[in-house]
């Protein structure tokens, strides 16, 4: 937990997130009229809706010293593993509790990536306090979004529909339903306070529904529901500074859930992504004035890889996107939601100002390719990249770990183990490794090949986000 800042809360038994919820009202919205509105109540909805909602327990476990003295390096330099006990090693079970919605009665169900992450075992308790076990058949780091199928369901669950979360407005009332703090399933009722938030930290694929409706530690994963009981979002975050609701809450619409889930069915081990292979940047003030803009709107393509559906297309540097079938778009992240809510292999509409002119620009929507064979594989030998996971770079594992991708070549890190040499040195997913003590690093092979040399001194050259770091190390 972040204090001062944006956390997914985590208690005694596990992370939580915040639920953030938005309306979708087939009426008429109408302001109450009188005192005998304003004392309607929600308890039809919450009655409808709360059956879907499980608390979802995941079990991870680990391994610590059997003695908190190994940990300290003064102990070890002078009794080493010697003293009956030390340098043995103990099973812990860690735990960590959260929200999930089911949206099939077959037994799928939708949470949130973090409550899950790395659980060797997963059940879930439903509203009735029937407890299920459960499989995790699809999850994204990027989407920090999980479903979960239960293994042996006896009879049909209930479910939550799906609304349309572009139909939701600023105002609307909506409904939070989770576990927060392991209490029991809770109903909180707020507002949806704004739409479309995509500087929130979270994701690059941001586009969330904010809300005031309480959220705190143990609804992550949990449903945001509207007065007609479909869920818009899963609540994921919130922005808080001692752990609990400040009235900051974020949801993923429903609408990216609806891919997510769509995935799930077809059996898909990862959650297909559009990529039209075009680096973009947002319009700040400066470049909208360059522009001649009025305001800073759209986003800018700065580059565009060869034999990509955007040179297919026929997009240019300098095309200012405005608007993806029609939507607006703020930034990067908000224009790929709008790619990724419009699905592979269809045609994405991009409304483009070309040198001051509107145009319509048709887009076939594809997966990045793998235009080299990743060769992953886990740095093992004593060296600076000890602990590091490393692919082989492409367009596919880009997409993959959220790297922006520029037509780079090499050898990318796709994870690092915590506590790792790796780790302890500073290196991070996404870092582009270049060279090792003056040899070029063009694939993964070459790296293990260079770690695994023992010198006496190392030279490391990174590429981080487009800047080259130097470093060097005993």
């Amino acid at each position: 937990m972040r204090p001062n800042g944006l956390t997914r809360p985590i208690i005694a038994l596990g992370l939580a997130v915040c639920v953030s919820l938005g309306g979708a009202m087939a009426a008429e919205r109408a302001v109450p009229a009188s005192q005998a509105q304003v004392k309607l109540s929600f308890a039809p909805v919450a009655k409808v809706a709360g059956p879907a909602v499980v608390n979802v327990y995941s079990t991870k476990t680990i391994k610590v010293a059997s003695s908190p003295l190994m940990d300290d390096p003064f102990f070890r330099q002078f009794f080493g593993g010697n003293m009956p006990g030390i340098g043995r090693q103990r099973e812990r079970h860690q735990q960590s509790l959260g929200s999930g919605v089911i949206v099939d009665p077959s037994g799928l169900i939708v949470t949130n990536n973090h409550v899950i992450e790395d659980g060797d075992e997963v059940k879930v308790a439903l509203s009735d306090r029937r407890e299920l076990e459960c499989d995790v058949v699809l999850k994204d780091e990027q989407l920090d979004l999980a479903v979960l199928k239960v293994r042996d369901p006896k009879e049909p669950l209930p479910t939550l529909p799906l609304a349309d979360s572009d139909q939701l407005q600023v105002g609307d009332l909506v409904l939070a339903i989770g576990n927060p703090f392991g209490v029991g399933q809770t109903v909180t009722q707020g507002i949806v306070s704004a739409l479309a938030r995509s500087q929130v930290g979270i994701s690059d694929y941001q586009f969330f529904i904010q809300t005031d409706a309480a959220i705190n530690p143990g609804n992550s994963g949990g449903a945001l529901v509207d007065i007609d009981g479909k869920l818009v979002g899963i609540n994921t975050a919130i922005f808080s500074r001692g752990g609990g609701s400040n009235g900051i809450g974020f949801a993923i619409p429903s609408n990216m859930v609806k891919v997510f889930v769509e995935s799930a069915r077809r059996g898909g081990s990862a959650v297909e992504l559009p990529w039209i292979g075009a680096e973009l940047q947002a319009v700040t003030s400066d470049i909208a004035e360059s522009l001649g803009l009025d305001r800073p709107s759209g986003v800018l393509i700065t580059s565009i890889l060869r034999k990509s559906p955007a040179e297919a297309a026929g997009l240019d540097a300098g095309d200012l996107v405005v608007a993806v079938d029609g939507v607006e778009v703020s930034d990067p992240r908000v224009f790929n939601y709008r790619l990724a809510t419009k699905g592979v292999g269809n045609v994405a509409q991009l409304t483009v100002n070309r040198a001051g002119k509107l145009i319509e620009v048709p887009v076939k929507l594809m997966t990045a390719p793998e235009t080299t064979p990743r060769e992953t594989l886990t740095i093992d030998a004593r060296s600076p990249f000890q602990g590091a996971t490393v692919a082989n770079v492409s367009p596919a594992v880009a997409a993959e770990i959220g790297l922006s991708y520029r037509g780079q070549t090499g050898v990318v890190i796709t994870a690092v183990a915590s506590g790792s040499p790796a780790d302890r040195i500073g290196l991070q997913k996404g870092d582009i490794v270049l060279s090792v003590n003056g040899n070029d690093i063009t694939k993964t092979r070459v790296l293990a090949a260079a770690a695994a040399s023992d010198p006496m001194f190392w030279r490391v050259a990174i590429d981080r986000n487009g800047q080259i770091l130097r470093m060097a190390f005993r």
